[in-house]
C-alpha cells in the first residue's frame, strides 16, 4: 500500500512538472508573438512617419516637379539654339518630355498611393534606386551606396564609441569609490563640457593638431595616393582617424562618467550594500556581487543601444573631416531631397533597434533573475 502511494506521488509529481513546463512554454510562445506583433507594428508606424516627414507630405514632389521642369526647359532651349522649331512644336515637346520624366519617377500618381508603395518596398528592404546621388563605383542602387559607405562608418563609431563605453564605465567605477575626492568633483565640474558637439571639438583639434602643429592630416580616410602596402594602409588610415575619434570620444566622455558614476553611488547606498558591509564582506565582493550585478541590466541596455547608434554615424562630424562614411551620405540626400537613401538609411536602423528591444528582453531575465518572461506568478 505504501508503494501504490509513493508510485501515485511519482506519477502526480512528474505531470504536475509536465503541466508546469507546457504552461511556461505557452507562455513563452505568447510573449514572443506579442512583443514581435507590438515591434513590427512600431517599426511600420515608424517607417510611415519617416517617408512622409522625407517627402515633407508631397512637398518634395513640387521641388522634384520644378526641377524636372527647368531641366527640360534648357534642354529643349539648346536644341531651338541649333534648329529653328515653331513655338507650338516647342511647347509640345517641353510637356511630352516632362510627362515622360514625372512618370518615370512616379510622380504621375499621388503622393498617398506612392507612400504606401514605398512602404511596402521599405520593410522589405527593397530601397530602389537614388535619384541625384551615386556610389564610387557608379552605381544608383541605394542598397550600394550604404553598403559602399558602411565599413567606414563602423570604422570610426565602433572605435570611438566602445573606448568610449569602456573607459567610461571603469573610470566611473573607479571615482564611485572615493565619493568627494579630487578627481569626483572634477569629473562633476567637468560634466557640462560634453554639451559642446564633437564637431566643434573636431574644428579645434583640426586648428591646433593639422593647422599648427602639423602632425596630423586635415582629414580623408586616407593618404593620396593610398600607401601600397597593407601595413602602410591600415597606418594611414590609423593616422586619419585620430582627429575625429578623439572628437567622438571627448564630447561624450565627462557626461558619460558622471551618469555611470551617479548610477553606481546610487546603488552602493542602498540597504544590502550596507548589510554586506557589516558582515565583513571585502569591497571588491561586494562592488562585484552587490553594485555591478543589479546594474548589469541598464549596462547591457546602454551598450546595446550605442551598437545600434553606430550604424548612423555622426553626420556633422564625418563632413567636417571628410570621412566617407554613412553621415556625409546622410548630410547630402537631406540637401538634395534624395528621399530613397535618406529612407533606406533609416529603416535599417529601426530594424536594429527593433531587434536589439526584442533580444533586450530575454538577456534581463538570463542576468536578472527578477524578471520573469511572460509575466505571471
Amino acid at each position: 500500500m505504501t508503494t501504490e502511494k509513493k508510485n501515485i506521488s511519482l506519477e502526480s509529481t512528474v505531470e504536475y512538472s509536465k503541466q508546469a513546463s507546457r504552461a511556461t512554454a505557452k507562455r513563452l510562445i505568447r510573449f514572443f508573438i506579442r512583443r514581435l506583433i507590438l515591434l513590427m507594428i512600431t517599426i511600420v508606424v515608424g517607417v510611415y512617419i519617416t517617408i512622409i516627414v522625407a517627402n515633407m507630405g508631397g512637398y518634395v514632389d513640387t521641388i522634384l516637379k520644378s526641377a524636372i521642369r527647368e531641366e527640360v526647359n534648357m534642354q529643349v532651349a539648346e536644341m531651338s539654339a541649333k534648329s529653328n522649331i515653331p513655338e507650338s512644336e516647342r511647347r509640345e515637346l517641353i510637356e511630352s518630355m516632362i510627362e515622360e520624366r514625372e512618370k518615370i519617377a512616379g510622380l504621375d500618381q499621388p503622393f498617398i498611393r506612392r507612400s504606401f508603395t514605398h512602404l511596402k518596398n521599405a520593410l522589405t528592404l527593397n530601397f530602389g534606386r537614388a535619384r541625384f546621388m551615386i556610389s564610387d563605383h557608379g552605381s544608383r542602387m541605394v542598397r550600394n551606396i550604404i553598403l559602399e559607405r558602411l565599413p567606414a562608418t563602423l570604422l570610426l563609431m565602433g572605435t570611438s564609441q566602445l573606448l568610449l563605453f569602456a573607459i567610461s564605465l571603469f573610470l566611473a567605477l573607479v571615482v564611485s569609490r572615493h565619493y568627494g575626492s579630487f578627481w569626483d568633483k572634477l569629473i562633476v565640474t567637468l560634466s557640462p563640457t560634453s554639451s559642446i558637439p564633437p564637431w566643434f571639438y573636431g574644428i579645434f583639434l583640426i586648428l591646433i593638431f593639422a593647422a599648427w602643429l602639423k602632425v596630423l592630416p586635415f582629414g580623408g580616410m586616407v593618404a593620396a595616393p593610398p600607401p601600397p602596402t597593407k601595413i602602410g594602409y591600415f597606418l594611414s588610415v590609423l593616422k586619419h582617424m585620430i582627429l575625429p575619434a578623439f572628437s567622438l570620444f571627448i564630447s561624450s566622455f565627462m557626461i558619460s562618467t558622471y551618469s555611470w558614476r551617479t548610477f553606481f553611488l546610487i546603488y552602493s547606498s542602498e540597504d544590502y550594500v550596507d548589510m554586506a558591509k557589516a558582515k565583513g564582506l571585502g569591497s571588491r565582493a561586494i562592488e562585484r556581487r552587490y553594485i555591478l550585478r543589479p546594474t548589469l541590466p541598464n549596462i547591457i541596455t546602454s551598450f546595446a543601444l550605442m551598437l545600434v547608434g553606430i550604424w548612423t554615424g555622426a553626420t556633422l562630424t564625418e563632413t567636417v573631416f571628410l570621412w566617407p562614411g554613412l553621415g556625409t551620405i546622410i548630410y547630402e540626400a537631406v540637401s538634395r531631397y534624395d528621399t530613397a537613401v535618406i529612407v533606406g538609411t533609416t529603416i535599417i536602423q529601426a530594424y536594429l533597434l527593433g531587434i536589439t528591444v526584442f533580444l533586450l528582453d530575454f538577456l534581463y531575465a538570463i542576468v536578472d533573475p527578477r524578471v520573469k518572461l511572460g509575466g505571471g506568478k
